[in-house]
C-alpha cells in the first residue's frame, strides 16, 4: 500500500468517525417514531412475517403510495437482526455513510485529497443531511443511489469515459426509482454535459443507449414481475394499486398535488437558507468564485453545480413540496464547492461563520434553560411540548459544547459548528431520544389502550396511526389505509362494524371523528397521542352512519 493509500484510508476512518458521531448516536435506543418511521418499518415486519415482498402492504392494506425498494432494506435487515429497533434505522444510516464515500472519492479524483476530506466533513455536517438520514427516511437511500450515478456519470464525463461507469450509473438511477420515482433526475446530468461542452455526434447516442438501456433493465427487474402479477390476478384492489402507483402517486403528485401546498420559492427562501448549513453560510465567498469558473468554463464545477440547481428548479414547479424532495441535489452542491474548499476554510472570516453558528445553538439552548429556570413561560412550554420536563442532557449538552467552542475559538475556529453539532446529535441520540421514546413511538399509549381492551373483545382502530398497530399483542381491525380522502366513509363503515356485535366489539376513535358517528355511544377516553386525543368506543353508534357503512371493509390485523 502507498502512502497516498494510506492517507486515503486514514481520511475514511476519520470520516466513519465523524459519521458515527452526527449519524449514527443513539442507534438502537428508540423505536420508529412518526411521521413515515412506523409505517415503513410495520410494511417491512410484514414483508418478513408474511413473506409476501412484491406487493408493500401496511396494516393488510395495499401500500401504494412508494415503490418497494426501501421496505425490501428494512425487511431484509429485519430478517437478518431479528429486531425491530436495531433494524428499522440500518438501510437509511448505511446510506448516508455510502454517501459520504462516494462524494470523498470524486472529489478525490477532481480536486485531491484535502479538498475531498473536507467535501465528506461538510456534508455529513450539513443540516439536512443530518436530520434526514438519522431517522428511516426513503430520501436517505434515494440520495445514495442518485450519488452513485451522479460518482459514475461525473467520472465518465470529466475524467474517463468507459462504458462500464454508463452502465454503473444507468442501473443506479434504476434503483433509485425503484426507492422513489424521482431518481430518474441523475440521468439529466449526461445530456447536461453534452450542453455545457457542445458535444453532439453518434458516441453520444451510443452512450446514451448504455445509459438508458441499464436504467430501463434495473427497473424492468421489479416493474414487469409486478405488473405480470397484477395482471395475472385479475384482482380490481392490485388493478388501482399499479395505477395509483404508477400514475397518481409520480405524474398527479408533480403537476396536480393535493397536500404539502408551497409557493414556488419554498425551497430558495425556507429550505435551502437554514437546512443547508454550513453551505448556504458559505454562498457569499462561493458565488463569485463560481462564476468565475463559469467563465473559465471548468467543467469540474459547472457540471454539478447546474444539475443540483436543476434538481431545485424541477421541484419548484411543482405546487406540492416538502424540504426533503431537494436533498438529492446538496452532494451535487458540495462537490461543486469543493474545488474551493481548501481556500476558504482557511480564510478567517468562513471560520468566524463556523464559530457564530455554533455559539447560536449554544445560546439558543441556554437561553431555553434559563428562561425555563426563571419560569418563562414560553420557555418552559416548549420543554413541555417536547416532552423535556427532565432535561438534563440539555444541561450537560450545554456545558459540554461550551467548552468544545471555547477551545474552537482558542485554536481553530473553523471546527466550531462540526464539534457542536456532534456534541448536539449525541446528547440528542443517547440523552433526548430515549427519555422521549415512550410518548413519541406511542408504545405507552399502545399499552395503556391495551390494559381497557379485555381480551375476549375485538379491537378495531379507526383512522389509525400506523405506530398503534408496532404494539398490538393480539389481532385488530382496521378499515384501510389513509382513508382520510374518503371523508366519512371509514366512520360510517367502522359503525357498521361495530353495530354487528355491539358487546363484544370496541373501536379505538380519535376525538374529531366521534361525531356524527359516536357521540352517543358508551366512550371513555383512552389517552393522547400524535397530538390528538383518543377515545375507546362501544355500544350502539348512530343508525343512519350503521346503514351508510359497509362492515366488509374491515381488515383483520
Amino acid at each position: 500500500m502507498t502512502d497516498y493509500d494510506r492517507r486515503a484510508v486514514r481520511d475514511l476512518l476519520w470520516i466513519t468517525l465523524w459519521f458515527l458521531l452526527l449519524i449514527v448516536a443513539g442507534y438502537g435506543l428508540r423505536d420508529p417514531w412518526p411521521a413515515d418511521e412506523p409505517r415503513f418499518a410495520l410494511i417491512a415486519r410484514d414483508m418478513v412475517a408474511s413473506g409476501h415482498w412484491l406487493i408493500p402492504t401496511v396494516g393488510s392494506d395495499l401500500y401504494q403510495d412508494k415503490p418497494p425498494l426501501h421496505f425490501w432494506l428494512m425487511a431484509s435487515a429485519y430478517a437478518v437482526i431479528g429486531s425491530l429497533r436495531w433494524s428499522f434505522l440500518l438501510p437509511s444510516m448505511l446510506a448516508s455513510l455510502g454517501t459520504l464515500f462516494l462524494v470523498y472519492d470524486i472529489v478525490r479524483r477532481l480536486h485531491g485529497r484535502e479538498a475531498a476530506m473536507l467535501a465528506a466533513v461538510t456534508l455529513v455536517c450539513t443540516l439536512q443531511f443530518t436530520i434526514t438520514t438519522r431517522g428511516a427516511q426513503i430520501d436517505a437511500t434515494l440520495v445514495f443511489f442518485v450519488t452513485l450515478s451522479l460518482w459514475a456519470l461525473l467520472r465518465h464525463c470529466l475524467l474517463q469515459p468507459r462504458v462500464w461507469l454508463l452502465v454503473v450509473a444507468g442501473a443506479a438511477a434504476g434503483l433509485g426509482v425503484i426507492d422513489k420515482a424521482v431518481g430518474f433526475l441523475a440521468l439529466l446530468l449526461l445530456p447536461l454535459a453534452w450542453l455545457l461542452q457542445m458535444q453532439t455526434g453518434r458516441d453520444q447516442l451510443r452512450q446514451l443507449a448504455w445509459l438508458l438501456g441499464s436504467f430501463i433493465c434495473t427497473i424492468g427487474l421489479w416493474l414487469l414481475p409486478m405488473l405480470w402479477h397484477v395482471a395475472e390476478s385479475g384482482s380490481p384492489a392490485l388493478l388501482a394499486y399499479r395505477d395509483e402507483l404508477l400514475f397518481q402517486q409520480t405524474v398527479t403528485r408533480y403537476t396536480a398535488a393535493w397536500h404539502h401546498l408551497r409557493p414556488w420559492h419554498y425551497f430558495f427562501t425556507q429550505v435551502i437558507p437554514l437546512l443547508w448549513l454550513p453551505v448556504s453560510a458559505l454562498l457569499f465567498w462561493l458565488i463569485p468564485r463560481w462564476w468565475r469558473d463559469l467563465g473559465a468554463r471548468r467543467m469540474a464545477v459547472l457540471l454539478p453545480l447546474v444539475w443540483a440547481l436543476l434538481v431545485v428548479v424541477f421541484f419548484s414547479f411543482s405546487s406540492g413540496k416538502r424540504g426533503v424532495y431537494v436533498l438529492p441535489a446538496v452532494p451535487a452542491l458540495v462537490i461543486a464547492a469543493s474545488a474551493h474548499f481548501v481556500e476558504l476554510y482557511q480564510r478567517r472570516g468562513v471560520a468566524r461563520v463556523s464559530l457564530l453558528l455554533g455559539l447560536t445553538i449554544l445560546v439558543a439552548v441556554a437561553a431555553l434553560l434559563v428562561g425555563d429556570a426563571v419560569g418563562w413561560l414560553p420557555a418552559r412550554r416548549v420543554l413541555v411540548d417536547a416532552a423535556l420536563q427532565r432535561h438534563w442532557p440539555l444541561w450537560s449538552f450545554l456545558g459540554i459544547a461550551t467548552i468544545l467552542s471555547v477551545f474552537a475559538a482558542r485554536f481553530r475556529a473553523i471546527w466550531a459548528w462540526p464539534l457542536v453539532l456532534a456534541c448536539l446529535t449525541v446528547h440528542w441520540g443517547v440523552g433526548v431520544a430515549p427519555q422521549l421514546n415512550g410518548e413519541r413511538s406511542a408504545r405507552d399509549f399502545m399499552t395503556a389502550v391495551l390494559v381497557r381492551v379485555p381480551p375476549g373483545k375485538q379491537l378495531g382502530l379507526v383512522a389509525y396511526k400506523e405506530q398503534f398497530l408496532l404494539y398490538v399483542d393480539r389481532p385488530t381491525v382496521n378499515f384501510g389505509h389513509a382513508r382520510w380522502r374518503e371523508g366519512l366513509a371509514e366512520a360510517y363503515d367502522a359503525a357498521s362494524w361495530l353495530a354487528e356485535d355491539e358487546t363484544g366489539r370496541k373501536l379505538l376513535v380519535p376525538e374529531k371523528l366521534l361525531q356524527p358517528c359516536f357521540e352517543a355511544a358508551t366512550k371513555e377516553i383512552a389517552g393522547r397521542s400524535s397530538d390528538e386525543a383518543w377515545w375507546l368506543v362501544s355500544g350502539p353508534p348512530q343508525p343512519d352512519c350503521v346503514r351508510r357503512g359497509d362492515p366488509r371493509k374491515a381488515i383483520v390485523y
